[in-house]
């Protein structure tokens, strides 16, 4: 089941589906390692969502991530 990124709780762990929004912006996170197949954990949620991607760390404003579609990985 597809959920927006911005539903997650601390600490879980989801595979990108989808990246949605303007073709820069969707770009711009490709070259930062957020892209469709990667897998993310979420570290803080809220309005500026802290997100672990590989060995990164990736911070996005209040509405961005809900522009990110995510299928959660169940433990």
């Amino acid at each position: 089941m597809l959920i927006p990124l911005d539903m997650l709780k601390p600490g879980e762990w989801a595979d990108v589906a989808e990246v949605g929004g303007d073709s820069a912006w969707v770009v711009r996170l490709a070259e930062l390692g957020l892209r469709e197949g990667c897998r993310l954990q979420v570290l803080q949620p809220g309005s500026t969502c802290l997100l672990k991607i590989a060995n990164c760390r990736l911070c996005l404003r209040s509405g961005e991530s809900s522009q990110i579609l995510v299928m959660p990985v169940r433990g």
